[in-house]
């Protein structure tokens, strides 16, 4: 097999800057450097061998092995082979054909250390620091919604579920450690509410849309993004048995903004959602709900016609996420949960930042 030389390797990369690499993209327009001083200090990393041992990889280079898992949907063992095998993904990392490769121990190793110190919002607001000294200050007011996140299903009996919703360990788990391991406690049941086409009765070939309820089991990204750049501002990581109406209420929203206007869909819309933003000096353009028993006003329908194009732009996002990253949680517990959606909602914004850029909004 013919060896490349270093004069092919660099006509190999100017080859794929020419058709177009995404990850070289994402370090034209993104300084990961910011992210420095959080990640060191949260993960009380050693630099260099004077501890003795072998150096620990550089930070910065770990968390973008973490972005390119993200963005390409892959396990530590797909990463590994894959930053061993892509140029693409060396120069992104900043790695030499003949330099050391965190493998998928070390690559999990380093995700449970961020997971533990729980600092993904923090890594998050550092990000939304640079889009607003870039310019892309949060404005126009903001869109909300939550998006079910799939985890694998688990077979628990009646009794369990009820157990583990008190918070409590089902007795027939605790004498079993590896069984205990395997089980998500934090991961909750939702119906999903939708339509899909079938056939009706009596439609003979033709097929409809037709109400369906899907069970998902899993976890909620809800998100709050601005109208102006379609960034997500803010975010949280709840099981899937929660309540988006409640999420409105606890730190979802940016106060920052400089509009007052909320959009959501109906299912936000409480008395006590629309107090707390009349209070807090947001204006509600949450969808109206019909009246139980009684038809709908037309002022209402009207209100929702006009607000329905500009809430639909959060699908957007969820749709990347879910289409494109094939987000979905195969880790177990809410704050390995959070750091995987921590870190697509981060994804997403350095993909829509290079959007901006190349359309030129700023």
């Amino acid at each position: 097999m013919v060896q490349l030389g270093i004069f092919d390797v660099n006509d190999r990369l100017a080859r794929l800057s020419e058709i177009g690499d995404q990850l070289e993209a994402f370090g034209r327009v993104v300084d990961f450097e910011v992210f420095r001083p959080d990640l060191t200090a949260a993960l009380n990393y050693r630099s260099g061998g004077a501890q003795g041992g072998r150096p620990a990889f550089d930070v910065v280079m770990m968390f973008k092995v973490l972005v390119i898992q993200t963005v390409n949907n892959l396990s530590d063992d797909r990463a590994e082979f894959l930053i061993n095998d892509r140029l693409s993904f060396m120069r992104f990392l900043g790695l030499e054909l003949t330099g050391r490769v965190p493998d998928a121990k070390t690559i999990w190793l380093f995700r449970e250390k961020l997971t533990k110190a729980g600092v993904i919002q923090t890594l998050f607001a550092r990000f939304d620091e640079a889009l607003r000294a870039q310019g892309y200050v949060a404005a126009g007011g903001q869109i909300v919604d939550a998006s079910l996140v799939r985890a694998p299903k688990q077979c628990h009996t009646q009794e369990e579920k009820e157990q583990l919703r008190q918070g409590e360990i089902p007795p027939s788990w605790q004498n079993h450690p590896a069984k205990l391991r395997q089980k998500d406690r934090d991961a909750r049941w939702k119906v999903k509410y939708g339509k899909a086409k079938a056939a009706a009765p009596g439609s003979g070939p033709h097929r409809k849309l037709v109400d369906i309820a899907v069970p998902v089991f899993g976890y909620q990204n809800h998100i709050a993004i601005d109208r102006a750049y379609g960034l997500i501002r803010g975010w949280q990581a709840t099981d899937a048995g929660q309540h988006e109406t409640s999420q409105l209420r606890r730190g979802l929203l940016d106060t920052a903004n400089n509009a007052p206007e909320i959009w959501a869909d109906q299912g936000y819309r409480s008395q006590e959602n629309e107090r707390w933003l009349a209070a807090h000096g947001f204006a509600s353009r949450v969808h109206f709900r019909k009246p139980q028993g009684k038809p709908w006003p037309e002022a209402w329908q009207a209100a929702n016609r006009e607000r329905s194009p500009i809430r639909a732009r959060v699908e957007h996002v969820f749709a990347v996420q879910k289409d494109k990253m094939a987000l979905f949680i195969r880790t177990i517990g809410l704050p390995r949960a959070k750091l995987k959606i921590g870190l697509a909602n981060l994804a997403y914004n350095i993909q829509r930042l290079i959007y901006l850029r190349r359309v030129g909004l700023a």
